[in-house]
């Protein structure tokens, strides 16, 4: 048991217990409503997507395919593993019929060891309809889980990056989800446009208020291909790159300040050496983990 939070392991082992789970990142060919002009254009200012699918999520295949592809990639060492779909790309709830939605979902649950779908989404493309049907699916041996990317509860910065959406639209959809009894989760970046160390902090307190069950950070990366690396190489990005000792710092306190129910997924992502502009930190999560538990075993939270 990790003495200083709640990992994501040990949450999963509550929600799945018995089994070994594993995500597999599936692409269902979604887009977002900052996209396609519906709330605006061009997406938020530092996505690009190819930065995090993996090889085996081919959009030019069926969701099943797609899984199958996976599990050949992971069941060969992990024989006994079993799975959650992840529909991460982009925003999937959004563009589809309910109907076609929950189609989708159920096709995932169909797999031979999938016993749960993650739905990566945006707070402001979730309604009740929706969610009665994903009620009606968490039931059983499959499960819901709905990831919300809130990445700040500070409008001036959503509105910098261009979400198209507001803080309350987070928390309005929250707890809408957690009253259905699906687990509920939350995303967010660290060192955004504008933001200093106490507005980052100020998202964690917004965040303790809400029933989630999970949290994802990240450090802001500046990836090739967006937005954001255009103003970053024309030196008026105004995002923090953090040195990795910082962020290890930011994260303890984060750490201190965070509900103790709340499981931490991950702290740190890794977009391609290819793509990365900045930080170029050059270690694996599973390392910075490492170094980030020796802080807090010497500061003694």
């Amino acid at each position: 048991m990790n003495p200083y939070y709640l990992d994501y392991s040990e949450y999963l082992e509550r929600l799945f217990p018995g089994r070994k789970m594993q995500k597999l990142t599936v692409n269902a060919r979604f887009t977002c409503p900052n996209r396609d002009g519906s709330k605006g254009r061009g997406g938020c200012i530092y996505c690009n997507n190819e930065a995090f699918n993996p090889s085996f999520a081919d959009s030019s295949l069926p969701v099943e395919e797609q899984l199958e592809k996976g599990k050949q990639f992971f069941g060969y060492k992990y024989p006994d593993m079993h799975y959650l779909a992840y529909f991460q790309a982009y925003t999937n709830t959004y563009g589809r019929s309910v109907d076609e939605l929950v189609n989708l979902y159920c096709q995932a649950l169909s797999v031979d060891k999938v016993d749960g779908v993650i739905i990566g989404t945006r707070p402001d493309c979730v309604d009740a309809i929706l969610l009665d049907k994903l009620a009606e699916i968490n039931s059983g041996n499959s499960r819901i889980i709905v990831e919300y990317g809130a990445e700040s509860a500070h409008d001036i910065t959503l509105q910098l990056i261009n979400r198209g959406h507001s803080w309350e639209d987070t928390v309005k959809a929250v707890k809408m989800t957690a009253n259905k009894n699906i687990e509920t989760g939350v995303h967010l970046i660290l060192g955004l446009p504008g933001e200093t160390r106490d507005m980052m902090l100020q998202t964690i307190d917004r965040l303790n208020e809400l029933p989630v069950s999970t949290v994802k950070f990240h450090q802001m990366q500046v990836v090739e291909g967006t937005e954001l690396a255009r103003r970053y190489r024309a030196n008026n990005a105004n995002v923090t790159i953090f040195e990795i000792d910082d962020y290890i710092d930011l994260c303890a306190e984060i750490i201190g300040r965070l509900r103790k129910d709340i499981a931490i997924e991950r702290f740190t992502s890794q977009s391609p050496s290819t793509m990365l502009i900045a930080p170029k930190w050059g270690i694996k999560n599973h390392v910075f983990v490492d170094r980030l538990k020796k802080r807090l075993g010497k500061s003694g939270k």
